[in-house]
């Protein structure tokens, strides 16, 4: 009965022992599942790899076939050589190990040949788990070619300009050479009218090959394709490059790697269309001509004082800012060939001037160090242009900068570009036609209409213009009437008093020329919207300008004024030598009193009078002010492509 109790009992324990043995062997196995498939879920996310993971489907990779993301240039886990493939058999073999092991630690004994504890046993489990998950470590790496790399476009302007000088030095020491030139087939303009709309979407044209070139100013990545926007005299084309269209994976991954935004580019490839249907050249070969150093912004640029520093970033970030400046080239043309057309000479006439004259302005004065004497920088071309019509050339026109030493302000700068005429045989009454007849068809060709938004302001250019005499209508604006002497002592005292009344500043000296100019300029010409001459000026505003055939103490001469600034200023011109002498020793008078912006005896021109200047009528237009209203901009420094800025400390 003993010895039947204790086999009984013996098979008891035994019983317990197995079923404690078979739920720890199927809890380690559970446990070493659920590792194995976290495992493989993290290395799914470093890899970024798209492929399709089953529970019992196999990596490739020892086949030969790489297990790689779409995103071309993305990690991927591929063939790294003997042991790196990593496969769910892997796993499942060291599970199989794991219970294996169990098994065989239930019928080791320890020393004094008792069963081991069920602690020496989970001690055991434990260390040769460690061990697979060394091991798996051990086999599970990622190249470092194939870590994820530091997305340049995160970093600060400082540490990407770095990382750049590195990566193109090391471009260079590798044997790369930039291209001192690069033959394209067509512009990306002509690419587009050529092929644009002639091409089906997910189609392209295998059997034409084109060569472009221009700056990448966008770079982004979709599956296995990289997608280019490059610029180029304006025009903006995509470039798609893929793997599969260029001579080896190696050649595109070079190709491609080193590009960022800002680079210049040489493109070969086919016209084609992508499936969204954009018109893009399907590239072959990618050709680096010249790399940008610097961060470009992310978005366009705003900031006005970094536009007009560095204008050519402006340029870059900012398309539309480019049209702004073809425009203002397309009015130069335009006045260019209206003058041409008519018989005009081009001429040019010295920017440095012994004499500043021509315009009542300060001028900048410089030093000529082999004449040893001061110079002054043209305020105006026009004494020299009418020494020309003395000589025998009736009609001449120059289209050139002038400098005047004077404020810097919305419509303002120190530097400025005009174009001047000057018509033997005519006078004001001609040259109020011509500027109608210039400017009219002018807007119309270049905006399609006779209508200009300007400010939110509606302009209309249709011709004829109005007509305003100046006088009258600041006697009506004012309602007072002016003696005809304009220069008594008693009509200063009368300005100065309607200046006081209307709340009109004037800076010292407060001349009857001046105070006439800011009363003028309140109420008469900032009521000037659409195109209006403003006619007759006083002779004491008007020293190069022909005495009025009817009114006397008046020129003939007028301004036009466009949303009540000054566009165009033209007149008879005077060519009596006496006369002239006399006002300019007038102004020289003036300037001595404190009138910076006087003008001085200039004695050449007086004695070229004196060879005989005939019936002229002379004509000047600002080209900038012109081109901010044609490109709806209230800033100067909008269409100068280098305004003047005070240096940066």
């Amino acid at each position: 009965a003993m010895k039947a109790w204790r086999l009984l009992l013996a098979a008891i324990v035994a019983a317990d022992w197995s079923c404690r043995a078979e739920i720890l062997g199927q809890t380690a196995k559970m446990a070493s599942i659920s590792s194995t498939y976290s495992h493989f879920q993290n290395e799914k996310k470093k890899s970024r790899s798209l492929c399709q993971l089953s529970r019992f489907s196999r990596i490739r990779g020892g086949s030969g076939q790489d297990c790689q993301s779409d995103a071309g240039g993305l990690p991927s886990i591929s063939n790294q050589g003997q042991g790196d493939d990593i496969t769910i058999q892997d796993n499942l073999d060291a599970e199989n190990s794991t219970a294996q092991l169990l098994e065989r630690l239930k019928l080791e004994k320890d020393e004094d040949g008792k069963p081991l504890s069920k602690n020496e046993i989970k001690r055991r489990l434990k260390a040769h788990e460690k061990e697979l998950k060394k091991m798996s470590q051990n086999k599970i790496q990622i190249p470092k070619s194939q870590e994820k790399k530091e997305d340049d476009e995160d970093l600060d302007p400082t540490r990407y300009f770095e990382n750049r000088i590195v990566s193109v030095n090391k471009l260079k020491n590798s044997g790369y050479r930039f291209p001192p030139r690069y033959d394209i087939t067509m512009s990306l303009t002509n690419f587009r009218k050529k092929y644009d709309g002639n091409i089906n979407p997910g189609d392209q044209i295998s059997s034409v090959e084109e060569r472009v070139a221009g700056r990448i100013t966008q770079k982004r990545q979709q599956g296995r394709l990289i997608f280019y926007d490059v610029r180029s005299d304006g025009e903006r084309l995509q470039i798609m490059a893929s793997s599969a269209n260029f001579e080896s994976e190696e050649q595109f991954r070079d190709q491609n790697e080193i590009l960022r935004r800002g680079d210049l580019i040489g493109v070969v490839g086919h016209p084609g269309c992508s499936k969204s249907g954009e018109l893009s050249i399907i590239a072959r070969e990618l050709t680096l001509l010249s790399p940008c150093l610097r961060m470009l912004p992310k978005h366009s640029l705003k900031d006005q004082e970094t536009r007009y520093r560095q204008r050519y970033l402006d340029l870059i970030m900012n398309p539309n800012v480019r049209e702004t400046f073809v425009l203002r080239s397309s009015i130069i043309q335009e006045v260019r060939e209206y003058l041409i057309q008519r018989n005009f000479l081009e001429v040019e006439t010295p920017i440095l001037n012994t004499v500043p004259g021509g315009a009542n302005a300060k001028p900048f004065i410089t030093h000529h160090n082999e004449l040893g004497m001061d110079m002054y920088l043209r305020i105006a071309p026009e004494l020299y242009l009418k020494q020309l019509v003395v000589g025998g050339l009736d009609r001449v026109f120059e289209i050139g900068r002038l400098f005047r030493n004077e404020g810097i302000d919305m419509t303002h700068n120190p530097e400025f570009t005009t174009c001047e005429f000057y018509m033997a045989y005519a006078d004001y009454e001609d040259l109020l036609c011509m500027t109608e007849d210039m400017l009219s068809n002018m807007v119309k060709k270049l905006t399609g209409s006779y209508i200009v938004v300007y400010n939110n302001q509606t302009i209309d250019f249709t011709p004829p213009f109005r007509r305003v005499q100046m006088i009258p209508a600041l006697e009506e604006a004012l309602g007072v009437k002016f003696s005809e002497d304009l220069e008594s002592s008693n009509m200063n005292t009368i300005l100065m008093e309607l200046c006081k009344k209307h709340d009109v500043t004037c800076p010292p000296p407060t001349t009857n020329a001046r105070l006439l100019d800011k009363l003028v300029g309140a109420f008469v010409e900032s009521k000037c919207i659409n195109p209006t001459f403003v006619m007759d000026h006083p002779i004491i505003m008007s020293p190069l300008a022909r005495n009025h055939r009817n009114c006397s103490g008046l020129t003939e001469r007028f301004e036009l004024f466009i949303n009540g600034m000054e566009y165009c200023n033209a007149y008879s011109e005077l060519n009596d030598p006496v006369e002239q002498r006399k006002r300019f020793e007038q102004q020289a008078l003036s300037h001595a009193s404190g009138d910076a912006e006087a003008q001085l005896l200039d004695e050449n021109f007086c004695v070229a009078l004196e060879h005989g200047l005939p019936p002229t009528a002379g004509w000047g237009l600002g080209i900038d002010r012109l081109t901010m209203l044609l490109s709806n901009n209230n800033n100067i420094k909008e269409v100068l492509l280098f305004p003047a800025m005070k240096p940066q400390d």
